[in-house]
Formats: structure tokens, C-alpha cells, sequence
């Protein structure tokens, strides 16, 4: 019987490159030769693709504690790279994640796994997404998000109402992930900066109000054989004393985070938490996977952080330790999404 032509995209433009790479270093392993023929390509940060021979990853280099795509793999053109059955684009982050490279696929009627272009790009974007889970009645907290053009135009509009949230703050890049570029701030004062800070990732920028004392649970949402969404078990981060938040530092580099599957929860809370992980995947029209995260006030009460379209996948990401947790291990969970992508195609839907 013929093998399943799959391709698996790692790398990209963006500044989770290296994650990326990552997982799709695992879900490249996952797959099972003898049903599907798996090629890796991959795309360098300055936007080039490149091949390897199948089922091969070396066209992954180690670059400190964290591999890359690789500067002296073949470079291909895009349409080498598009002759599959079905693409795994296991990319995070801008020109990957946003719907960008999802676009490219549908146009071209290839099935892949995941979210489609809409989905994608409105996920990507911490402000819409929040206006969008919020219309949806979801609680999402207080924030404030802006363009390139209003903090250049109407700079202190802006810092007036980022104070109106109160202190402190997370201020982030609106379509990072990883943490990266994401400062705590406690001060007015240091609040420009943070803002600088996060435009060197994104020129938008989303400010939130602080969930203070909470709980940082996960849940992941994954689609059965007919595309309805189901809940995962929930798990819990537990960050230790020296870093303030969840950052990239202490979710890659250092021990300094634990990860409690299933997190210690009562049944109503997590059934509670469970219902609106479901309720976010439909209300931004995903499809596949996502990695939905909340916060846990103290009073009980659940807030919606975001919702992840491609999370980390390695074997030890927490994605696929709720759903190992849930009684779908890893190799299965692999197969169900290229499955499903092949179930579902391409076009309206």
C-alpha cells in the first residue's frame, strides 16, 4: 500500500524559530515510517526553504541549547516542498502560526494540520482574539491594544489608558508567543520602556491588567474523527520564586518551572475550565488542536489568557502531556491530526 506522502515545515521567520524546530523534531520521530513518507523542510529565518533527505532531520544544526534550520541544507523552491499528501506546518509565531503559510496551502488545495487562515491569524493577534473570546462572553480580563500608527500618533492617549488598568501590568507583543518580549511592570515609569520593548517583536502591542495570586492552568482541545472538539485534562505551571511570570527563560532554558499533570483541581473547576476551552476553539472557528490557557483567581473565578493554534509540541510539551494524561499518547495523537487534516481538505468548510 502506498505511504502517505507527509511534509513536515519547521523553522520560520519569527523568533520561536528554535521551538519549532523542536517540535518538529519530535513529531517528525512520531510518525510511523512504515505508513507515512516523511520529508522535513524546513525555512530559514530569512525566509528560505530547505529540504533533507526523508524521514532525515538533519537539516537541523544545535545552536546553543536549541537547534535551528540549518544554513547549508539544500535551498528548494516552495512548490518541492508542497508535493505532499498533507503538510504538518509546525511553525509558531508570525509567517507560520498567523494564517500566512495556511493561506498558501489552502490556495494550493493541500491539506494540513491545524487551524485554517482565519482561525490562524485572528488566534495570532492577542487583541482580536480577546475582543473576539469576549464577544463571545467569555471572560478575558482588562487590556488595552494598539497599533504602530496610535502609539506614534496618540502616545499619551495610550499610556492614559494602559494607567486606567491599574498596576501591575503585563505588556506583551500582540503576535509573539514563547514569552518572548513580555515585561511585568509595576511602575508607570518603567512602562514606555516595556512598550519598546515589546515593538522590537511586534509594532502592535497589547497591555493587560495583572490576574494577581492566580493559578496558570492549560488545557488542550483536540478534534475527534467527525471534527468535534473535545477537552483534555487540565494541568497546572508552577513557576519558582525567582522568575515573575512564565517566561522563555523558565518555559525552555532552566528547571525552574514545574508542570503538575493533571493539575490539582476540583471536578466542577475543571469541568468549568474544560467547557471554555471547548467554548474559545469554536468561538474562533479552530480546527485540529489548540493549547488553550487561563488564569484561576483565588475566589474561583476562571479568565481566559489565550488561545494557542500550533503549541509546543515536543514529547514533553505540555499539549501532549494533558492529552497523554487523557489516554492519547503521543505517536497516536500525532497520527489523529494528520488524519484528521486529510479528513477535513481543503476550501469552505
Amino acid at each position: 500500500m502506498d505511504r502517505i506522502r507527509v511534509a513536515v515545515l519547521v523553522g520560520g521567520r519569527s523568533s520561536e524559530h528554535e521551538i519549532s524546530c523542536i517540535s518538529g523534531r519530535s513529531i517528525v520521530k512520531a510518525l510511523d515510517p512504515q505508513r507515512y513518507a516523511v520529508q522535513v523542510f524546513g525555512i530559514r529565518r530569512d525566509g528560505t526553504w530547505v529540504a533533507s533527505p526523508m524521514h532525515d532531520l538533519s537539516l537541523l544544526d544545535e545552536f546553543g541549547p536549541l537547534p535551528r534550520v540549518s544554513g547549508h541544507a539544500r535551498a528548494i523552491p516552495v512548490e518541492e516542498a508542497l508535493r505532499a499528501d498533507v503538510v504538518f506546518p509546525v511553525l509558531h509565531g508570525p509567517w507560520g502560526e498567523d494564517g500566512t503559510v495556511q493561506g498558501l496551502l489552502e490556495t494550493l488545495g493541500i491539506p494540513f494540520v491545524g487551524s485554517g487562515t482565519l482561525s490562524s491569524a485572528v488566534a495570532m493577534d492577542k487583541g482580536f482574539m480577546k475582543a473576539m473570546l469576549a464577544a463571545a462572553d467569555l471572560d478575558v480580563g482588562q487590556f488595552v491594544a494598539f497599533s504602530d500608527r496610535r502609539w506614534q500618533d496618540q502616545r499619551e492617549e495610550v499610556l492614559a489608558d494602559v494607567a486606567a488598568l491599574g498596576l501591575p501590568v503585563f505588556v506583551k507583543p500582540a503576535r509573539a508567543g514563547s514569552s518572548l518580549g513580555i515585561t511585568k511592570v509595576t511602575s508607570a515609569d518603567d512602562l514606555a520602556a516595556a512598550i519598546e520593548a515589546a515593538r522590537e517583536h511586534d509594532p502592535r502591542v497589547i497591555v493587560e491588567a495583572a490576574v494577581e495570586a492566580a493559578r496558570e492552568i492549560e488545557c488542550g482541545v483536540l478534534v475527534d474523527q467527525e471534527g468535534r472538539p473535545s477537552a483534555s485534562r487540565c494541568a497546572e505551571i508552577v513557576v519558582s520564586a525567582h522568575h515573575e511570570f512564565y517566561d522563555f527563560a523558565a518555559k525552555y532554558l532552566d528547571d525552574s518551572a514545574t508542570l503538575i499533570v493533571p493539575a490539582e483541581l476540583d471536578e466542577d473547576t475543571e469541568s468549568a475550565i474544560r467547557d471554555m476551552a471547548v467554548r474559545a476553539f469554536d468561538a474562533l472557528a479552530c480546527e485540529g488542536l489548540a493549547r488553550v490557557d487561563f488564569f484561576l483567581r483565588p475566589d474561583g473565578s476562571i479568565v481566559l489568557n489565550e488561545v494557542n493554534t500550533m503549541p509546543g509540541f515536543t514529547s514533553i510539551s505540555m499539549y501532549p502531556k494533558m492529552w497523554e494524561a487523557s489516554g492519547v499518547d503521543y505517536a497516536t495523537l500525532v497520527d489523529r491530526l494528520v488524519q484528521d487534516a486529510l479528513r477535513k481538505g481543503t476550501g469552505l468548510r
